[in-house]
């Protein structure tokens, strides 16, 4: 059985859901549920998680549910890495808050563990073309990578890299694995 870690890049998840329908959001996606599904073939052993927390000045309601899903992983046994947020202008004159560190985590997190030989197998939760090194340097280790992506924020580049295996995820599997709760009536809907 294939020992198996999850690497998540959070705000290529969020980018890549609103890809799929601009009202979704990653705040009511079940990774718990989903990972599960993904990993059933072999044993989980880690789930890592890179983001940067929201500014809870800029919108109150917004950060709360962003520190609720946290709490919810956090909950499921993942690994929250929390990297940096960092303001910049753009040419507009728009103000932006940009994540850093988190593609250079988690690629020392995935390359670290692949030397630890905590795993056979790393599942990326992603589809940005930074981490097009990382199947070289696995394989070298005798490592896999299985690519989990969004067809709108897919690097070509990544997919090109990967000889293993690469899986959309699609506007079906969102609405498979969003968060659900029942009314009054007991119709269930995503949260």
């Amino acid at each position: 059985m294939a020992r198996i870690s999850v690497f998540i890049d959070g705000a290529n998840f969020c980018y890549g859901v609103k890809s799929v329908k601009e009202i979704y959001s990653d705040f009511h996606f079940d990774f718990k549920k989903y990972i599960k599904e993904i990993t059933k073939e072999g044993k989980l052993i880690d789930v890592y998680y890179f983001t940067a927390t929201l500014k809870q000045t800029l919108n109150p309601e917004i950060y709360k549910k962003h520190q609720k899903m946290l709490e919810r992983l956090r909950k499921a046994g993942y690994k929250v890495i929390l990297c940096k947020r960092k303001k910049r202008t753009t040419e507009e004159g728009e103000i932006r808050h940009q994540i850093k560190e988190d593609d250079i985590r988690l690629a020392l997190q995935m390359q670290k563990d692949a030397y630890d030989n905590k795993f056979d197998e790393a599942f990326l939760l992603s589809g940005d073309g930074d981490f097009v090194p990382l199947p070289e340097y696995l394989k070298e280790k005798g490592k896999k990578i299985c690519v989990y992506y969004f067809l709108k924020t897919i690097s070509d580049a990544l997919l090109r890299a990967c000889d293993y295996s690469c899986v959309a995820i699609t506007k079906k599997i969102l609405n498979k694995f969003f968060l659900r709760e029942s009314d009054k009536k007991g119709i269930i809907h995503p949260k």
